[in-house]
């Protein structure tokens, strides 16, 4: 069998729920765990998140399987109904919708549900992807109120610049400026303002990349938060390759030898999630030593430096992120974010998962 493999601990992903419920304790905890548990397996990870208040999912289907899988908790499908069949479903198996167009309010009220629904009124408050107006929003809620088609409403946004300098006051204050009218629960939190700001620890927070381990913060590592990685991504050495000076390994001569080298090639490519992008000098973990790649990352196979590793060998294990290699480290060096190394990897469908259950 191919040595690769992913290994996802539960009890991490418990321990990071207690961190979003120390520095929110007063909040309930809404887990986002679209994109298959952000690539870690759905169940699995909502099964490691038990103790949450609610999960939040993107696709019906994610919340059908999680409450065919006895969750009963809130689920809220957070780009709200497609079709109209779709709110007849969250009605009956009572699932939450977000709203964020008059399209989807008037695919409700025109349905004769047998269940009121539970809606989350999205505001757009600047970062202009999904939401209501806010200059139309206060009316839209007022002639909502008394409708026998909810059974609640929660108010939500979502920050854009809760990781950066310019922080949240921006959308905040328009936010407030609309449910400051209103009497309904309040949802404005993401991983980043759970850490950087208590103002926005409402009714409910929504933390997503922090519960898997990795940062929310630019620049900031994830043990300046305490929290845990869940993911691991193991292989092994299958070959060994001794270069002279000037040899290259790999597609397109990307890396040239300076001088004599081990290289150990490595199963795992980028038709298993690992960024093809990632430069010469992406860290890696072999035989207790921190070492980098060398060369193009390939469809099947990656090369990394083993020359002052002598140890290293056929079989030798390989951790690509995880414990040893924050996903942070290794997203830094590729030019891209933690979030999509993590998804890519179930996206390859080509990894198998190993559940440490604690």
């Amino acid at each position: 069998m191919r040595p690769l493999k992913v290994i996802v601990d539960q009890t991490s992903l418990r321990h990071n729920l207690a961190i979003v419920k120390q520095l929110a304790p007063k909040s309930k905890i809404m887990s986002v765990v679209k994109a298959n548990g952000y690539g870690h397996g759905l169940i699995n990870v909502a099964q490691g998140l038990s103790e949450s208040d609610g999960f939040a999912v993107l696709a019906l289907n994610e919340a059908i399987d999680l409450r065919e899988h006895g969750f009963e908790q809130d689920i809220l499908l957070l780009e709200g109904a497609f079709e109209s069949y779709e709110i007849s479903i969250a009605a009956k198996m009572r699932f939450n919708l977000v709203v964020h167009n008059l399209h989807q309010l008037q695919m409700i009220e025109k349905l004769k549900l047998n269940h009121p629904i539970d809606i989350h009124f999205k505001i757009n408050t600047g970062m202009n992807r999904l939401g209501f107006n806010p200059n139309e929003a206060k009316e839209i809620l007022k002639t909502l109120q008394n409708k026998s088609h909810f059974k609640s409403i929660t108010l939500m946004t979502h920050f854009a610049t809760a990781d950066e300098p310019k922080g949240i006051d921006w959308q905040l204050t328009v936010f407030n400026d609309i449910a400051q009218h209103f009497n309904f629960s309040h949802s404005v939190a993401n991983s980043a303002s759970i850490v950087n700001f208590k103002k926005t620890h409402l009714d409910w927070v929504r933390p997503g990349i922090m519960l898997y381990g990795a940062s929310p913060i630019m620049g900031q590592k994830s043990s300046a938060l305490n929290i845990k990685p869940v993911m691991q991504l193991k292989s092994k050495i299958i070959a060994i390759q001794n270069l002279s000076k000037d040899d290259s390994v790999g597609y397109g001569e990307t890396f040239k030898a300076n001088n004599n080298m081990r290289i150990g090639v490595v199963a795992c490519g980028y038709a298993d999630g690992y960024p093809r992008h990632a430069p010469n000098g992406t860290p890696v973990y072999v035989e207790g030593k921190k070492t980098s790649t060398v060369g193009r990352v390939s469809m099947d196979m990656l090369y990394i430096d083993v020359t002052n590793i002598p140890q290293a060998s056929i079989s030798s294990d390989v951790e690509l992120w995880g414990e040893h290699i924050p996903v942070d480290d290794v997203a830094e060096k590729a030019g891209t974010v933690g979030y999509e190394l993590l998804c890519a990897i179930s996206a390859s469908k080509r990894v198998p998962i190993e559940i440490i259950h604690g």
